[in-house]
C-alpha cells in the first residue's frame, strides 16, 4: 500500500479547493515531480471570490497584491523538521482570462527548468520520513530555517504568487524523499479526509 500522511490544514481563513486528488489522480494532470496527490488552495475574500473580476482582469495581467489572500499566513500542517527553504523568487503578475492562455504556453519551459521553477518559494517539512511541500510562497516571508523543528500551526511563510502560479495560492504535496525531483508521491488527507474541487474550507486561526 502506498505511503500516506494525515495533516492539519496549513492556513486559517477561507480557501477554495482546486486540483484535488479527491476528484482525480493525478490531480494536476501529470505525475511529474511527484504531484499525483498534490492539492491547491486559493484564498478567497468575504464574497467567496479570489478577487473581483473586471474587464481589465480578463485582458491584462494583474498585480498579485490585488488578490485578498496575497500575504496570508501559511502554517505547518505537521510536526517535524524543516529540511529546505527557498525564499528568493519574485512574485509575478497574476493571469486570468486571455493572459492565462499565453502564460500556459510557457509552462513547459518552467517544467524543463526543474521542480523549483514550478514550486517557486517553498518550505519542505519532514515528518516521520515523509516530506510535506508548501509552495508558491511570497518572496522574503519565510519564518523558518533548515534544521528548525516546527509544531502544527507554526507560521512558516505567506501565500504568494511565485513559481508556476496563475494567481496567489498554496500548493501542497507530500513525497517520500527530500529530493523532490526523484521522489514518489505520497497520498495525503486533512483531518482524515480530502475536500473536493470547488469546496471552500474555512479555518479559524490557531497560529502560534
Amino acid at each position: 500500500m502506498a505511503a500516506s500522511i494525515d495533516m492539519e490544514y496549513p492556513f486559517s481563513g477561507s480557501w477554495l479547493v482546486r486540483n484535488s486528488p479527491a476528484d482525480r489522480v493525478p490531480s494536476h494532470g501529470t505525475t511529474l515531480f511527484a504531484t499525483s496527490y498534490a492539492i491547491d488552495f486559493v484564498p478567497v475574500g468575504d464574497t467567496g471570490r479570489t478577487a473581483p473580476v473586471t474587464l481589465g482582469s480578463l485582458l491584462r495581467p494583474e498585480a498579485p497584491e490585488k488578490f485578498p489572500g496575497f500575504g496570508w499566513p501559511v502554517s505547518s500542517p505537521v510536526e517535524g523538521i524543516v529540511v529546505a527553504v527557498h525564499d528568493s523568487e519574485a512574485d509575478h503578475p497574476a493571469y486570468r482570462g486571455l493572459p492565462s492562455i499565453g502564460y500556459a504556453l510557457t509552462q513547459r519551459r518552467r517544467a524543463e527548468a526543474g521542480w523549483t521553477a514550478l514550486a517557486g518559494n517553498h518550505v519542505l517539512i519532514e515528518s516521520d520520513g515523509i516530506v510535506v511541500a508548501l509552495c508558491h510562497l511570497q518572496r522574503g516571508t519565510a519564518e523558518v530555517r533548515p534544521g528548525q523543528r516546527v509544531r502544527i500551526a507554526d507560521v512558516v511563510g505567506r501565500c504568494g504568487n511565485s513559481g508556476n502560479s496563475t494567481e496567489p495560492h498554496l500548493h501542497v504535496q507530500a513525497v517520500d524523499s527530500r529530493d523532490v525531483e526523484h521522489a514518489d508521491a505520497v497520498r495525503l488527507t486533512f483531518n482524515g479526509s480530502l475536500p473536493r474541487n470547488g469546496e471552500i474550507v474555512v479555518r479559524e486561526s490557531h497560529a502560534h
